[in-house]
């Protein structure tokens, strides 16, 4: 069998001498920028048609691979490379997660911090003693309406101590335990305090209805109770100190169990559904800044040495009477004794002496004979 090249030698070397030549002149024949053919070697301006031929032959193959290339690169970084990309993705979502909850437990914390600071500088400003406590649960029912704070006995607190915030009173301690006791909210039934309307001086008994919200109970229609008026405490019930503020009057209805009664209706400064933290009244008695304290013990002083002083007046009154006792009177009490006794003395009257003798007042008429007898009395003849 006959090989290829021996067989076809005439056509090959034709093909092979015809290349050759087409070759050569490709190397020779220069492109211009405008198109045309120029076999000029000066003509250095174009570029070789052999280069072009080489050009159009290579790129078609070399955008291939290359477009190629990037899809297959792309095919393995986007769906062939993803053995870790799931865990990566758990991974991310747990830290997203775990941020999230930072970022909320850093919000709450910002939160209770303002909450904190505005009960802490509340605190020195209030006339009375109070401790500060954190409510830590509810009833956790409808009919009743209490919750729980962290504080009880072992921290002073008693049964009927006012609980109140910055806004408003809140409600009373009405079970103590030896650490937490239970508060009763001012919109339950079964609570009561006394308070006052602002403008019209009006007094009731605020306690809450069945919806849950506080009303004034007990008072008598009157046209001047208007919506927006300031409720304040009273001070009767001896729970909630007399001025506190309380909330603004909502509406006015009629009280259908009583005719000429009317409810009215008390929106209150403290949210009492979102109570995080109260301060409780441990003591009645007022408190006042260091000026006024310092100012009340000079006045003290000074009242005590006024005392000292008058008790020293009266030991020495007491001595002088031990000493002089014909100034004392037996049958006078002891603030109107001669030495104790403050009230001005009498006047004393002084009889006024003429300067010359009265004729005309009878007893005093001079006794001379040579006085003219009397009308109708014989004349008396003179002896000598």
């Amino acid at each position: 069998m006959e090989s290829f090249f021996v067989r076809y030698r005439n056509p090959l070397v034709l093909l092979a001498l015809l290349a050759a030549q087409i070759i050569g002149l490709a190397t020779q024949v220069h492109r211009a920028d405008s198109g045309r053919m120029s076999l000029d070697p000066r003509d250095s301006g174009g570029v070789r048609l052999i280069r072009l031929w080489a050009d159009a032959l290579v790129s078609p193959p070399e955008r291939i691979l290359h477009s190629g290339g990037s899809s297959f690169s792309s095919l393995w970084s986007n769906y062939i490379d993803l053995r870790h990309v799931r865990q990566q993705n758990q991974q991310l979502q747990q830290t997203i997660d775990r941020l999230r909850f930072e970022q909320a437990a850093l919000l709450e914390d910002a939160r209770q911090g303002e909450r904190l600071q505005r009960l802490l500088n509340f605190q020195p400003q209030y006339l009375y003693k109070t401790l500060a406590a954190q409510v830590i649960g509810s009833s956790g029912t409808t009919q009743s309406r209490v919750f729980y704070i962290d504080k009880g006995t072992a921290d002073g607190l008693q049964h009927d101590m006012a609980v109140i915030t910055p806004d408003g009173i809140v409600g009373k301690v009405r079970d103590v335990f030896s650490h937490t006791s239970q508060v009763l909210v001012i919109n339950d039934q079964s609570s009561g305090a006394g308070v006052i309307l602002e403008t019209t001086r009006i007094r009731g008994i605020l306690r809450g209805n069945a919806s849950g919200q506080p009303q004034i109970v007990g008072i008598i229609a009157d046209n001047r109770i208007k919506s927006g008026e300031r409720v304040l405490t009273a001070g009767g019930d001896q729970i909630f100190p007399r001025g506190l503020p309380v909330g603004v009057v909502e509406a006015v209805a009629r009280d259908p169990e009583r005719d000429g009664f009317v409810n009215v209706i008390v929106k209150p400064y403290a949210a009492l559904d979102r109570l995080d933290e109260v301060l409780v009244i441990t003591s009645m008695e007022p408190r006042f800044p260091a000026d006024q304290q310092q100012d009340m013990a000079e006045s003290e002083a000074i009242k005590g040495a006024e005392v000292q002083q008058q008790e020293a007046q009266k030991k020495a009154s007491a001595v002088m009477a031990e000493r002089l006792p014909g100034l004392i009177d037996p049958n006078l009490p002891a603030d109107q004794q001669p030495l104790n006794d403050s009230t001005p003395p009498p006047p004393v009257a002084h009889t006024v002496q003429p300067l010359h003798p009265d004729r005309f007042t009878p007893g005093n008429a001079p006794t001379d004979n040579t006085q003219p007898p009397a009308q109708g009395s014989p004349i008396q003849p003179r002896t000598p």
